[in-house]
């Protein structure tokens, strides 16, 4: 007697087609709109720390709603440029000519090396080797610079992404959560996140880099530094880098006043960073951790070197973020169908 095989139901062959087809015009469509994923991330963001201020004056001061969202979008629009524009400008009128013209600060360490290479019996260093890392400083600090202008196309679409957010806000919020295929707690849990991981990496890394900055400033104009706003600005950024931090800014200068024959404020300013500098660092991390939370030091070493390669100088924010974001998911998915109780 024949076997007659059963034939697939026919709701399920055309399932099945529809999803095959979904799959790929969503892979089409992403594949090809990859490049936005700065913009988006960006505009995201923006938004998460607009909302409230834009559900203030739009619910509580009955403001219209583009015209709230417009002011907000040029308010931080203007505190975006303002500080990107003046790195650009110390970095291409200062940073990059004084690596390019230091034959000073080159002496002076190859003197420093030269003596402990006598003293231990060793090779660290040659000259040779001096020149190529000032050479790649200054590659690195136009490669910066390059991606950053190069990100201003990205910026143009990130506040064209941000205008349709802020204008739908609260509807486009409600959409997105009720598409999540999740639990109702962890559609709250994922808000949440969301909101809190934003709120650490765009708030948190810059407050670390500004406090820092600060406590330069201090001991950088007590000691009469030359272009203090310069070596200020530079313990700003180094300050939102991790593991080194802003040893790359005083370590540097300690070296050029003692090679200007400061010695005195040249080991004052190595002191002070080390003992105090980093002290702040630690105070003010303690200090927002109960504020609005932290970033782990790898999460943060990664995501500025991603973020720097996708959005240029505001990638030291929304690099972090973006592997933050991973690592959320993650643990999404751990809590949903792994180890509910145990995340």
């Amino acid at each position: 007697m024949a076997i007659v095989p059963k034939s697939i139901p026919n709701i399920q062959i055309r399932q099945l087609l529809l999803m095959f087809l979904i799959g790929g015009l969503v892979y089409l469509v992403s594949y090809n709109l990859l490049s936005f994923l700065p913009a988006f991330l960006g505009a995201y963001t923006f938004y998460v720390l607009l909302r409230q201020p834009l559900f203030y004056l739009t619910e509580r001061l009955r403001w219209n709603q583009k015209l709230a969202s417009l002011l907000l979008m040029i308010a931080a629009l203007f505190l975006l440029l303002f500080p990107l524009n003046l790195l650009l400008d110390i970095i291409n009128t200062r940073v990059i000519p004084m690596l390019q013209n230091s034959p000073a600060l080159l002496h002076t360490l190859e003197g420093l090396i030269h003596q402990q290479e006598q003293r231990f019996g060793v090779v660290l260093l040659t000259p040779e080797n001096l020149k190529t890392l000032s050479d790649w400083g200054v590659s690195m600090a136009g490669n910066m610079v390059n991606a950053t202008l190069n990100g201003m196309m990205t910026l143009l679409v990130t506040f064209l992404i941000l205008w349709f957010m802020l204008t739908d806000g609260k509807h486009m919020e409600q959409q997105f959560l009720k598409s999540l295929p999740l639990k109702p707690e962890n559609i709250l849990y994922v808000r949440d996140q969301l909101h809190a991981l934003v709120f650490s990496n765009a708030i948190g890394i810059p407050v670390m880099g500004l406090v820092q900055g600060a406590a330069g400033f201090i001991a950088y104009y007590l000691s009469g530094v030359p272009d203090v706003w310069l070596w200020t600005t530079l313990t700003f950024i180094s300050g939102m880098l991790p593991i080194f931090g802003t040893a790359l800014a005083y370590i540097p200068l300690s070296i050029s006043l003692f090679a200007q024959g400061a010695h005195g404020h040249a080991l004052f300013i190595l002191l002070y960073g080390f003992l105090v500098i980093g002290s702040v660092d630690n105070i003010a991390r303690m200090w927002l951790l109960k504020k609005i939370g932290d970033t782990h030091p790898l999460i943060t070493l990664f995501g500025v070197v991603l973020g720097l390669k996708l959005f240029g100088f505001v990638g030291f924010i929304f690099g972090p973020i973006l592997i933050s974001l991973v690592i959320m998911l993650i643990k999404l998915y751990l809590k949903e169908f792994v180890q509910p109780d145990q995340v």
